[in-house]
């Protein structure tokens, strides 16, 4: 999976003013099918409590695996021609939109799984490991990216393979979740505002909204500043993404999986490094310090995403675990809405504005989680 979502960001943006879309139009896609990821998680991950963790998961892979090749033929259709303008940005964003419906599946399904098997204990570990295994695909994706440079649609395609691929290896090898289902089961009314999980949405999604801004913009900053044609900035962007994952995977093998920290606390440690990464990225226009701060955000996403998900998934019941993984998985889809419209809107006025709207709503992130470090010595969290 993260393979499959990292590919997309560098080939995206190129391929998309390649097809003659605007800025604003390509980073709508993206914000669009984040927007429907957004509202279904939460009933993916409900459903998952009374249908099993397995077969929610099988869903999002064959579903992902589908949405790819219809997504690539539309784009085909747009190379060659046959497809152009508003009627190939609505057929995009539509293909987006099926895609992301179906796909959404897997995200919850697989982190209530990984709360299944471990203990309280370990529950940061375990989401680290999740963590490290999406940034792994992190790292492989972009390389696969490359790829672009014999074919734009190459390693889309590849991604729709690998997909099904993955289903099939779920099928056979993925043990059943220890866990005990009953399709009768009354579905959980655990929602966004309830008490023990709120103050972690509100971080999570300024979380995502911030780097999302970032992400979806990143490609036009690295082909304006160091005005590149469209396969250099697929080869160029793709690279720093490669960092940006290495990075999250460092600090979650050598940090989340080493030291026993709690999740406030790598929360707390993350968002420091990513006001100086968006900082970085306003300030300068250099291909080797913009690559910097991508290493430096993935560094501090890497210790903020299990941070997030131990948070909410140990503040709940066993029996509630899909449902909040539900809803604190649809909070990086809320983030990938907002935050790509902001950031496609303002970047057409000031390249250097997406990065200090993002540096801001960190530094007022970070603000709001002192508040949680009072409510906590208090005994109103956790």
């Amino acid at each position: 999976m993260g393979i499959g979502f990292s590919v997309l960001f560098p080939v995206l943006t190129p391929l998309g003013r390649h097809l003659g879309l605007q800025e604003f139009q390509i980073t709508s896609i993206i914000a669009f099918s984040s927007l429907t990821v957004f509202l279904a998680t939460p009933r993916w991950g409900r459903l998952s409590d009374r249908a099993g963790r397995k077969s929610i998961i099988l869903i999002g892979l064959f579903g992902f695996s589908l949405g790819t090749f219809f997504f690539n033929i539309i784009l085909e259709m747009g190379i060659s021609g046959s497809l152009a303008g508003l009627p190939l940005f609505f057929c995009l964003l539509g293909a987006r939109i099926f895609h992301a419906s179906i796909m959404s599946a897997a995200m919850p399904a697989a982190t209530a799984y990984m709360a299944d098997i471990t203990e309280p204990s370990s529950r940061t570990k375990g989401m680290g490991a999740a963590g490290a295994a999406n940034n792994l695909g992190s790292i492989i994706g972009p390389a696969l990216g490359g790829l672009a440079v014999f074919s734009l649609l190459l390693p889309l395609w590849l991604v729709g393979v690998f997909a099904f691929i993955n289903g099939l290896f779920v099928l056979k090898n993925l043990p059943k979740s220890p866990i005990t289902f009953a399709p009768d089961l009354k579905p959980s009314n655990l929602r966004y505002s309830d008490r023990r999980i709120f103050p972690f949405i509100i971080i999570g999604v300024c979380l995502f909204t911030g780097f999302a801004l970032v992400q979806q913009t990143m490609g036009f900053r690295f082909q304006d500043a160091l005005e590149l044609t469209t396969a250099e900035t697929t080869k160029v962007f793709g690279s720093a993404l490669a960092v940006s994952g290495i990075m999250a995977f460092a600090s979650q093998t050598l940090i989340v999986q080493r030291i026993n920290l709690r999740p406030l606390t790598l929360l707390q440690l993350a968002t420091p490094l990513l006001i100086i990464a968006f900082s970085m990225m306003a300030l300068y226009e250099t291909r080797l310090l913009l690559t910097t701060a991508f290493g430096i955000m993935g560094f501090g996403m890497g210790l903020a995403a299990p941070g997030l998900m131990a948070g909410v998934s140990l503040a709940v019941s066993a029996r509630e675990q899909g449902a909040v993984a539900g809803l604190a998985a649809s909070c990086g889809p809320l983030g990938f809405t907002i935050g790509p419209i902001i950031g496609g809107a303002i970047y057409q006025y000031d390249p250097r504005s997406p990065y200090l709207f993002a540096a801001l709503i960190y530094i007022l992130l970070f603000i709001f989680m002192q508040t949680m470090v009072k409510d906590t010595k208090s005994g109103h969290l956790l």
